[in-house]
């Protein structure tokens, strides 16, 4: 198997066991993030009426290079307002599989820092 299929298989079999524990309620909705290598993307949904909430991504915020920490942080802020605006404080994180470091450390710092709680 080729490096890269084998990277994509590992990170196939990490979002399945994410996605056991995490789901996302009412109450409590998933916080889901994707990240490219050009953009980061970034969902809140309700899996209970299978429903997205809120959306940000590096596309909709204009971001000159959306593949890098300064944009995921702005990516981070963007959701947490618009989660406020919703009437939405707490979610679970959903990493989809990545790792938690580099830009999705960010992004959940700067929605942290934005007044979600998770």
């Amino acid at each position: 198997m080729q490096a890269a299929a084998l990277k994509q298989v590992r990170r196939q079999r990490r979002k399945t066991g994410i996605r056991k524990r995490v789901i996302g309620t009412p109450e409590r909705p998933r916080l889901t993030v994707y990240r490219s290598l050009n953009h980061i993307y970034v969902q809140v949904i309700d899996d209970v009426s299978g429903k997205t909430l809120v959306s940000a991504s590096t596309v909709q915020e204009n971001v000159e290079k959306g593949g890098n920490k300064a944009a995921a942080e702005k990516v981070g802020a963007a959701v947490a307002d618009r989660a406020k605006a919703a009437g939405i404080t707490k979610v679970a994180m959903d990493r989809n599989g990545f790792k938690y470091h580099g830009r999705l450390k960010a992004l959940a710092d700067a929605a942290r820092k934005g007044g979600l709680q998770f």
